[in-house]
């Protein structure tokens, strides 16, 4: 397997920025900790054994090559374009994230951190957070909203069975956002034993980056296979966006292929009204929140705004930097999805293909859903299926009465 890692990105004028966003706004107290963590990705990505060790994980444990799928029965249901799923829901822990986890575990154990903190919201980036230090012999603390602890509580089991701390945060909103406050709180105070392991690609620099970068081995593997299977590439790529990893990680190596639409799937939630939804794009403005400039649901005053999505992991004020360069640029389209649509398009896949899709992931399935029937058969819709729904049937059982 090829190495994942490259050099900086070509949307990038310069180290931490996309365009005039990202950056670095944290306290003095991270400054140097984010020096060292910049410092020492830099040597891994030249580090050959580095890369060996992390290809052989993500091949021998996690499951990669994941498959590209034609969904058969859904493209002849639907007319028009064909569908394929980028299965990630396949991998082992359930989810995209484990792609990011091995890197940032294997650097943890680099830089000679034997403690690891991180946040979660659906529950996906813990349970992979927890799988990796449990492989890695580190100690390891979660911290979750209440709000999700107890919507993705299966999740939370897997957590502590797997040997993490699960902290529950009882602050603000009680979801994402909240999460990733207190993180970041314990990392001020235990930064030079701790290591933070940042589930998506936002937050200071250089997080947004490298994890992109841990995450682009989705859209290498995509691009691969659409061409071995069908000789072109697809008229589309659609992944659903809540901090922006499993997307960023599937439209990367696309970006310069222009043919290619680049479409990113917003949590719409129950409404318009800012506090009903999770849709950036559709409400938010630029603004600084969690160490990083990017587009930010706030309020007149520019104070941070509630959210709401039927989906953990799309419950989140704020976006990866990289899609706010790519929203401003006309390079990528930004579209949102309500929670009843996303309950429709959990319900269509798994009873025309046998495939049970996370709630995040439906996002994305629905708009494939939507624009499939008004194109041609010659088209290839491919979705970037990130996470299976085991574990949202608590969630699932109350809103579809099963």
């Amino acid at each position: 397997m090829a190495s994942i890692l490259h050099p900086a990105s070509p949307s990038q004028s310069r180290p931490g920025r996309f365009g005039v966003y990202g950056g670095r706004y944290v306290p003095e107290t991270l400054v140097y900790a984010l020096d060292e963590l910049e410092r020492e990705y830099e040597a891994a990505k030249a580090d050959a054994a580095f890369h060996a060790e992390l290809n052989a994980l993500l091949h021998d444990y996690a499951g990669r090559p994941t498959p590209l799928y034609l969904s058969k029965r859904l493209t002849e249901q639907l007319g028009g374009a064909k569908i394929y799923l980028k299965r990630e829901d396949l991998l082992h822990t359930g989810a995209h994230k484990i792609n990011n986890a091995l890197g940032q575990g294997l650097l943890a154990r680099r830089m000679g951190k034997k403690r690891v903190i991180a946040e979660t919201g659906a529950g996906q980036h813990g349970v992979a957070t927890a799988t990796v230090c449990a492989l890695l012999g580190l100690d390891c603390v979660i911290y979750m909203g209440d709000v999700d602890m107890e919507r993705q509580a299966l999740n939370v089991q897997r957590m502590r069975l797997l040997g993490a701390e699960v902290r529950g945060v009882s602050s603000g909103s009680k979801t994402l956002k909240d999460a990733i406050s207190e993180a970041m709180r314990d990392w001020v105070t235990n930064v030079r034993t701790t290591y933070y392991l940042l589930g998506s690609a936002l937050g200071a620099h250089p997080y947004p980056t490298m994890v992109r970068d841990f995450q682009r081995v989705i859209g290498r593997e995509l691009k691969e296979q659409i061409l071995a299977k069908e000789g072109r590439l697809p008229a589309a790529i659609i992944a659903c966006v809540g901090g922006g990893s499993n997307s960023i990680g599937a439209f990367y190596e696309f970006i310069p292929d222009r043919a290619v639409r680049l479409i990113g799937v917003e949590a719409g939630g129950r409404g318009t009204a800012l506090g009903e939804h999770a849709a950036r794009f559709q409400g938010g403005a630029p603004g600084v929140l969690q160490g990083t400039y990017s587009y930010v649901l706030q309020d007149e005053d520019g104070q941070i705004a509630l959210t709401h999505s039927v989906s953990a992991g799309l419950d989140y004020a704020s976006i990866g930097p990289e899609h706010a360069m790519l929203h401003d640029s006309g390079r990528a389209e930004y579209v949102s999805c309500d929670d009843a649509t996303a309950l429709d398009a959990v319900v269509k896949l798994a009873r025309t293909e046998g495939i049970l899709p996370a709630l995040e992931s439906a996002h994305a399935v629905a708009e494939a859903l939507r624009i499939a029937p008004a194109l041609i058969p010659h088209d290839i819709l491919v979705v970037n299926l990130s996470g299976r729904g085991d574990k949202d049937m608590g969630i699932l059982a109350r809103e579809l009465k099963l």
